[in-house]
């Protein structure tokens, strides 16, 4: 299973069904706006695009997606394929063509990806309380599809809890609180507000690179459920990472993806998974700044529940 790694998770406190629901209803913003199927991304509007662009300064690029990756492992069970379909002896000689093939199994653990809020269903219901069964089928989602969702582009703050603590990275297992995030923001000399997208660096690929891949099923740094309500008060837009945004294994009984199932099915806010956030923390690090305008472009998928994606964050 390659570097698994071993211990007591520190994912806790341990969370209760009955618990969760009440969170649950606590940050749902079901019926709230008229685009339903775009949830949180409503929140963004014109203003918050001028005031990302004002945060640009020097002009940096940095984009935060995956290299391609089709090599098995612990951490890409289905990995993604690409093959040549013309070496440039098909068609007519000159010019000569060159054509290839892409395609993904995205929703894992190691293909950058978004999550579209048709993504997560909770008690059969999709976010705004659409019934999963009579919304998705064979032929993808009716309602909260990414073709509604369109390019996002807003103020990223990147919490980079690693460079907070003065370590390497989050041991996988470790929850990440309510009282972290606002460590960080002082820390930092950033603070997260309305229509932000929230960007959580564990150290994830830092570690990978250094000691191997693992399962990241098992066991993976990122959001306890407790820090949902704070979030949601912040009225964040996007919730990004460089794991998938939930610590595993999961604090809530019975529930796998517990962070997924608030941030989609209850509060409208899409994700973005397993981003390469260790270009990023260097760049703000060496800018002095962890705000920056985020640029994240997914395909246009009629139906689809997500997309492979490479968002660019600019400095």
């Amino acid at each position: 299973m390659g570097n698994q790694p071993t211990g007591a998770p520190d994912n806790g406190p341990a969370v209760s069904r009955q618990e969760f629901d009440a969170l649950f209803e606590s940050v749902r913003t079901w019926d709230r706006w008229a685009a339903a199927d775009r949830g949180a991304w409503n929140r963004v509007t014109a203003e918050h695009v001028r005031r990302a662009t004002a945060t640009v300064r020097s002009g940096t690029t940095v984009p935060m997606g995956r290299p391609w990756d089709t090599r098995p492992g612990p951490d890409n069970a289905r990995p993604a394929l690409h093959f040549m379909s013309d070496l440039g002896d098909v068609q007519a000689p000159e010019p000569s063509v060159h054509k290839d093939f892409l395609g993904a199994d995205y929703h894992g653990k190691a293909v950058t990806h978004l999550d579209a809020l048709s993504h997560i269903a909770y008690e059969g219901r999709l976010y705004d309380g659409r019934p999963a069964r009579e919304t998705v089928g064979a032929a993808g989602a009716r309602f909260g599809a990414v073709s509604a969702l369109g390019p996002l582009v807003t103020r990223g703050v990147l919490i980079d809890l690693p460079a907070v603590l003065g370590i390497e990275w989050l041991e996988p297992g470790r929850a990440v609180h309510a009282q972290d995030l606002l460590a960080a923001e002082e820390a930092l000399g950033v603070t997260v507000g309305d229509g932000d997208a929230v960007l959580l660096r564990s150290g994830a690929f830092r570690r990978r690179r250094v000691r191997g891949p693992w399962n990241p099923d098992a066991a993976s740094a990122g959001w306890h459920v407790d820090a949902l309500p704070l979030l949601a008060e912040r009225a964040v837009a996007l919730l990004g990472g460089d794991g998938d945004s939930d610590v595993r294994p999961s604090p809530v009984e019975g529930l796998h993806s517990p962070v997924h199932t608030l941030a989609v099915a209850a509060m409208g806010v899409p994700l973005l998974d397993n981003l390469d956030l260790e270009p990023l923390s260097a760049a703000c690090a060496e800018a002095g700044r962890y705000a920056f305008l985020l640029v994240v472009a997914p395909l246009n998928v009629p139906g689809g529940t997500g997309s492979p994606v490479n968002p660019v964050a600019v400095l």
